[in-house]
């Protein structure tokens, strides 16, 4: 799927969104696109582009985690944990040698279907003055990026990513609490190696994130910088997807996300739906993405447990 170069071909784009609009039997002319696992058809290669710039806005987790493309059918990450250090060492002298030979620890990527479905009122669909391309490119990157988000901080790793909040292949817990206290979130931030905290961000929902607000020392210092939304000068990101502070959930993770693999398995493709819809003047658009997401390092992120 990832090297077709016919959808960089004019006839390929000026058929594909013909055919996403129903015109005529252009869907018959971009039969080199179809994804005949899933009846959807391969992007263009400029709206293909569009998607790529318009998911990394949309999606949380690209913008701090690591992405990578792998669309061969197989495909493992070997995450390599190692405690090997530069030593200065006299002349002649015996250069150190670390063994690694355990140091690697592999990871199978799996193939995730994650599937939108949209309509759009046709009337749009065909008016000229109507920007369809941007409007759909843009919109499919909306809706996937939030159920990305959705599965790479919950996800279970039955048919979906494997989520940082998952309670054997997630980020470790970092301290428990019955409730959060100042002391509680530097706790947090010191179950962190410093190796992974220059990089650290904190992850929490909007609730949480207000009653962090109201968090004084004892000297009466606020815990959270509002200047720059800041705690201990690392930035904090929003997520409706993490949990409250409740009995069970871990509410806040902080650490460095980029030991969270996103893998793309496959690209995006569409199809249109014109008959079910038609009734309501309306086209459906089915679009299909495959990726899966891990992370793969553990303690690189540290979670609180709520006791």
């Amino acid at each position: 799927m990832h090297n077709m170069i016919y959808t960089r071909e004019p006839e390929y784009e000026r058929n594909f969104w013909n055919a996403m609009r129903g015109k005529g039997k252009a869907i018959a002319d971009i039969d080199k696109g179809l994804n005949k696992d899933t009846g959807t058809f391969a992007l263009p290669n400029a709206a293909d582009n569009d998607y790529a710039k318009a998911i990394i806005v949309e999606s949380l987790f690209r913008q701090i985690a690591t992405t990578a493309k792998a669309y061969d059918t197989s495909f493992t990450i070997f995450a390599k944990y190692c405690s090997d250090l530069a030593k200065f060492v006299p002349e002649n002298g015996n250069i150190p040698i670390y063994e690694s030979a355990d140091d690697f620890t592999p990871y199978k990527i799996e193939n995730w279907k994650l599937a939108a479905l949209i309509k759009c009122d046709e009337d749009f669909v065909h008016d000229a003055a109507f920007d369809f391309k941007k409007y759909l490119v843009t919109r499919l990157a909306r809706n996937f990026g939030k159920a990305e988000t959705s599965g790479f901080i919950t996800g279970t790793g039955d048919h979906m990513p494997t989520g940082i909040l998952h309670d054997t292949a997630g980020a470790e817990i970092g301290t428990e609490t019955s409730s959060l206290t100042y002391d509680d979130i530097i706790k947090l931030y010191f179950s962190v190696k410093d190796e992974y905290r220059s990089k650290a961000v904190w992850l929490m929902n909007d609730k949480t994130a207000m009653t962090l607000r109201t968090i004084k020392d004892s000297a009466g210092n606020y815990l959270w910088r509002s200047i720059d939304d800041t705690i201990f000068s690392k930035k904090i990101i929003i997520s409706e997807f993490m949990p409250d502070i409740a009995k069970g959930n871990k509410p806040i993770a902080f650490g460095d996300f980029s030991y969270y693999w996103v893998v793309e398995r496959r690209t995006i493709s569409v199809r249109p739906i014109y008959e079910k819809f038609a009734a309501n003047n309306q086209i459906g658009y089915l679009a299909i993405e495959f990726l899966d997401g891990k992370l793969i390092r553990p303690e690189a992120i540290k979670v609180i447990q709520i006791s």
